[in-house]
């Protein structure tokens, strides 16, 4: 779950330069690579709205939807009948995160976040990537394609949908 969390942070962090960043939608890969070289593939669609809404659909290998909202985390496994749901103890302002990242270089941000240091690449406005190392020391990168910026994403889309038979356990 704290990798699923970590890689909601990071994708929300990901566009230092605007600082009126409002929306993000886009797909992504997202490759995470143990100490050993071993890497897990996921793959899904993002959509994410100020100030701390994120909607995470993972589609490969897995089918699962990670909900981040102000306070809590909701994370839906069809696969498994269940919903976690998780009360977080910092609201993190993700958009403040992104506004105060700082250019290190032609297209790259870096921006900090609980001892965690995030490096966002931007080609042409557009984010592209971001990479950080995670609690477990591996490599997590997460690759955007057919991103839309600033596009009105209905707050509605950020409200799960727990089907009433599945379980759920709270954390």
């Amino acid at each position: 779950m704290k990798k699923l969390f970590l890689s909601t942070i990071l994708a929300l962090n990901c566009y230092a330069s605007i600082e009126n960043l409002q929306y993000f939608d886009a797909d992504f890969i997202q490759n995470i690579k143990d100490d050993n070289n071993k890497v897990i593939k996921y793959n899904g669609h993002i959509k994410a709205a100020k100030p701390q809404y994120a909607l995470w659909e993972y589609k490969n290998p897995i089918n699962k939807q990670v909900f981040i909202l102000p306070n809590k985390v909701v994370v839906i496994e069809p696969d498994l009948e269940q919903a976690i749901i998780k009360k977080l103890s910092t609201n993190f302002d993700i958009f403040t995160l992104i506004k105060n990242a700082e250019k290190k270089g032609k297209g790259i941000y870096i921006a900090s976040f609980r001892n965690t240091k995030y490096t966002i690449e931007i080609k042409n406005d557009i984010i592209e990537r971001i990479s950080y190392k995670d609690e477990f020391e591996n490599n997590v990168e997460i690759v955007f394609k057919n991103q839309n910026q600033n596009s009105v994403i209905e707050k509605k889309l950020f409200i799960p949908n727990i089907p009433t038979d599945f379980d759920i356990i709270r954390e």
